[in-house]
């Protein structure tokens, strides 16, 4: 438990943390037109990169003070603990090397070197001579590694590093970035519901940061993030999903015999489903496969509200299937597995998904996702699925 001195001094590096990951979005809404073919990261090269096909363009340093605290100088800690990182991971010689920003709430002392590295006031040679002079302070200990560290660059690679790294000094505080991340979205907003749809975007943002500090995610590139931004838009302006394949334009037995032997079609025949009922379930999964992709092609959904959709009808099924399980028990026989197996497809049929209701009223769409995410081997009906998945897609 943190008391109440540890808690206080924690606090300052907690904002900095929310600060960093808020600033990447901003960075993405702002920039992103510009850098179609880009991608943002979070702790990945630094605090935030763009990267362009795996390769890192540009580094930033993300640094938040409270409001009234001290200007940034030659001097600054924060500035050489920031030189440090990029000498020591961000090749500083290498004159073609990714552009560095550090990004600071502070502002810059007027007349330093560190002002000088502004986009509208630069001028690199009075820049590297203010950097020099503080780097051959000897009294400061904080920074005395990266002080040296600089000197020992020589002239040359010193006007390389200096030349790729640029200050934003006076950045927004965290308690701003909210309303500017609003500004940016404002084409977005939905007239009488932009605080949930902002909320919205928050909530997906927040996924992705947390999968991007966590190693699952490497990147989230632009066309993503704009596609996602419009999906969620799209909740609250879309009309009804429109219908493109209707039950009297499938032919049931030629469905039948060009599904026979697929994952779906095995894992009903697996608990012995009667053949008029799987016969209608390959119809279902031809139409709602088929819908999705015509609904995809035509921007009718997104892929954002595709996955959210499937994620609810895995966590009702999950849910369905531990009680078969528990129900059952570990030593049922086949005949038992095959009755049980068979009652939770038929439940499950029932149960279309919360997604129908919003967007699309035919009920053949959610059991054939049914069937679509058992043909994908991540549901399945059988007490035994997964192993008799696997086998039989080691068998083809």
């Amino acid at each position: 438990m943190l008391t109440s001195n540890t808690a206080h001094n924690a606090a300052p590096s907690a904002l900095g943390y929310q600060h960093q990951t808020w600033w990447a979005l901003l960075e993405l809404l702002r920039l992103g037109d510009t850098r179609p073919d880009a991608a943002i990261s979070l702790e990945l090269f630094d605090d935030v990169a763009w990267e362009e096909d795996g390769t890192a363009t540009q580094l930033l340093q993300i640094k938040h003070h409270l409001r009234g605290q001290r200007t940034l100088t030659d001097a600054s800690v924060d500035l050489w603990s920031t030189l440090k990182v990029w000498m020591d991971t961000a090749a500083p010689a290498d004159p073609d090397g990714p552009q560095l920003i550090l990004v600071t709430t502070q502002m810059a002392a007027e007349g330093s070197g560190v002002a000088a590295l502004r986009s509208d006031t630069r001028d690199e040679d009075f820049a590297l001579s203010g950097l020099v002079m503080a780097a051959l302070d000897l009294e400061s200990t904080r920074t005395r590694q990266a002080r040296r560290e600089f000197l020992a660059l020589g002239p040359a690679d010193q006007q390389a590093f200096i030349s790729r790294i640029y200050v934003l000094d006076g950045s927004p505080q965290i308690d701003d970035v909210p309303k500017l991340v609003r500004s940016e979205l404002h084409w977005a907003l939905p007239r009488g519901h932009e605080d949930d749809f902002l909320a919205m975007v928050w909530r997906w943002w927040d996924e992705q940061a947390l999968a991007m500090l966590q190693g699952g995610q490497r990147s989230v590139d632009v066309a993503a993030a704009h596609a996602a931004v419009a999906g969620i838009r799209d909740g609250f302006t879309r009309v009804m999903l429109p219908t493109s394949v209707e039950l009297d334009d499938v032919d049931s037995h030629a469905a039948a015999e060009a599904y026979a032997g697929y994952p779906f079609v095995e894992q009903m025949c697996w608990v012995s489903y009667p053949p008029r009922n799987l016969r209608s379930a390959i119809v279902d999964y031809y139409r709602a496969h088929t819908q999705i992709v015509h609904w995809l092609d035509h921007a009718y959904l997104s892929r954002h509200e595709l996955v959210r959709f499937q994620r609810e009808l895995l966590d009702a099924w999950a849910c369905e299937f531990e009680w078969m399980e528990q129900e059952i028990g570990p030593e049922a026989d086949e005949a038992t597995k095959q009755q049980a197996g068979a009652k939770l497809l038929r439940q499950l049929m029932g149960k279309p998904g919360a997604f129908l209701s919003r967007r699309y009223h035919d009920a053949y769409f959610g059991r054939g996702q049914h069937h679509i995410l058992a043909d994908e081997g991540r549901m399945g009906w059988h007490a035994d699925f997964q192993e008799r998945y696997d086998r039989l897609l080691a068998q083809s």
